[in-house]
């Protein structure tokens, strides 16, 4: 743990509080709040501290490794960096347009990735908070305190992620790290035994999604005072649309809109992104933080991810999902919700969309096909955009006439989305903190900001494992007045 005073960089003397490490999250992050005499916050930010490098080590391997390589980026979300980078180089080897088969495959993986991910993030992470509140007791505010006292909602959500992995399984060949796609296709063919399998449960999927729907929209509903107001901003959004501005978390052009849900730019080809996002890199972070350029820094940041597709779309192409869209859309009475525990609620829509996807794509004979892969003229340079499950995802890459890799440039969804999280929490602050009296319920709050943006910084975004945290607030002397300590089993004292 570090707990400093600031001087050189603030020679007003602000009082430094430190919350590191954030629990739940993947990889390493902090935050640091300053406040002054008054116990007024000043300053608030999320700090990325750690360097992995996946750009570099990447060069001077060659093309055909990345897809299986990059998934080492996330234990759960690995589909994400697989597909992105499948696209991307399926430019690379001159391929603009899939078979049907190998189109709707990989579809079909990215729809159960989305599933199982969105699952997991709702029911084991994100629901102790939502269900007994941010200041409940910490024993009873996790995923065993749910399993006791809602067991069919735990049940459910380990039921909701286990099928998502099953569906990765027939698509990629192993729920975790698999080789599904390749570059201009995929190389694992979907059996009529397998996509039976998955048909005989699907119908009781998507029940319970529009059950996960229904819980996320009545919580906010009832808690309408907090959840409208908690970490609330406004800001830009950024996705990519399909055709006719359908919800498409798989393939589109990029789309943005103003914090009053006017269009910025629509219809961009994403292969050409940089033209219209550029990132700037601040001293205190790992993690560079993107804009749109015509706005430049201090106006053109946004938000990605659910709250900014669901949104963002025009229509969901799914008929359960698109009634729910329409009711979220007509909440926010004719402007974009801005609410950061909004979320929530878009992430589930999302769920039940991907179950939606899937029964269509299982009811499509073209999933059995057996033409997986095509060729063309090989090219130097290709971009993959996606949705993954917390946001825009882009993969490029440029590659020489041997075939090996000598640049690569990955804007991940959490990137996109670094401002808004330093802005979602320093509103927390300023409600919420007291400057003298701190307290584990605390602490919570600045962490439910974080979470609910579902932030993947490195490997193990999902874990479950216990951190131990400590804070402490130092007067404008120097002097420590408070201090709190949360140890690994979850005890503050």
């Amino acid at each position: 743990m570090s707990f400093e005073l600031e001087t050189a960089a603030n020679p007003a003397g602000l009082q430094r509080v430190v919350i590191e490490p954030v629990s739940r999250v993947e990889g390493h992050g902090k935050v640091s709040i300053l406040l002054d005499d008054d116990d007024q916050v000043k300053q608030v930010r999320l700090h990325i501290v750690e360097f992995r490098g996946f750009e570099k080590f990447i060069q001077g391997r060659p093309y055909w490794e990345i897809p299986v390589m990059v998934q080492r980026l996330c234990g759960i979300c690995p589909v994400s960096h697989h597909l992105a980078a499948a696209k991307a180089l399926d430019q690379v080897v001159g391929v603009d347009h899939l078979t049907p088969t190998a189109d709707k495959i990989r579809r079909l993986m990215h729809y159960g990735q989305i599933l199982q991910s969105h699952a997991l993030h709702f029911f084991h992470l994100s629901s102790p908070d939502l269900l007994f509140g941010f200041d409940s007791e910490v024993a009873k505010r996790n995923i065993v305190g749910v399993a006791a006292e809602f067991p069919e909602i735990a049940r459910q959500g380990v039921l909701l992620r286990r099928f998502g992995q099953e569906v990765i399984r027939v698509t990629a060949g192993k729920r975790v790290h698999g080789t599904g796609a390749i570059p201009g296709g995929v190389n694992k063919a979907v059996t009529r035994e397998e996509r039976d399998v998955l048909l005989k449960d699907i119908y009781q999927i998507i029940g319970w999604c529009r059950s996960a729907v229904a819980l996320a929209k009545r919580l906010h509903l009832a808690n309408a005072g907090l959840y409208n107001s908690f970490g609330a901003f406004r800001s830009n959004l950024l996705s990519l649309v399909g055709p006719r501005g359908a919800l498409d978390l798989y393939h589109g052009t990029l789309r943005a809109r103003d914090s009053a849900g006017e269009i910025i730019f629509d219809g961009v080809d994403y292969s050409r992104y940089w033209e219209y996002l550029t990132e700037e890199v601040k001293p205190w972070s790992y993690m560079k933080f993107p804009y749109i350029r015509e706005l430049g820094a201090e106006e053109g940041w946004y938000k990605v991810g659910p709250l900014a597709r669901v949104q963002n779309c025009d229509f969901i192409p799914t008929p359960f999902a698109d009634a729910e869209r329409r009711e979220f859309v007509d909440f926010g009475g004719g402007l974009p919700v801005h609410a950061t525990l909004a979320y929530h609620w878009a992430r589930m829509i999302e769920l039940l969309f991907s179950a939606e996807a899937i029964k269509d794509l299982l009811h499509d004979d073209d999933i059995l096909g057996d033409e997986l892969v095509v060729e063309g003229e090989h090219r130097e340079r290709g971009v993959g955009v996606i949705e993954a499950p917390r946001g825009t995802l882009i993969h490029h890459y440029r590659v020489n006439e041997d075939d090996i890799v000598v640049r690569a440039n990955l804007i991940v969804s959490t990137t996109h989305n670094n401002q808004a999280m330093n802005e979602s929490i320093r509103h927390v602050a300023k409600r919420y903190l007291n400057g003298r009296k701190l307290t584990e319920g605390l602490l919570n709050h600045i962490e439910v900001a974080i979470r609910a943006f579902d932030p993947c910084l490195s490997c193990a975004t999902h874990a479950l494992g216990r951190m131990p945290l400590s804070i402490e607030l130092f007067d404008a002397e120097g002097a420590c007045i408070d201090t709190l300590v949360k140890d690994s089993h979850e005890r503050c004292g």
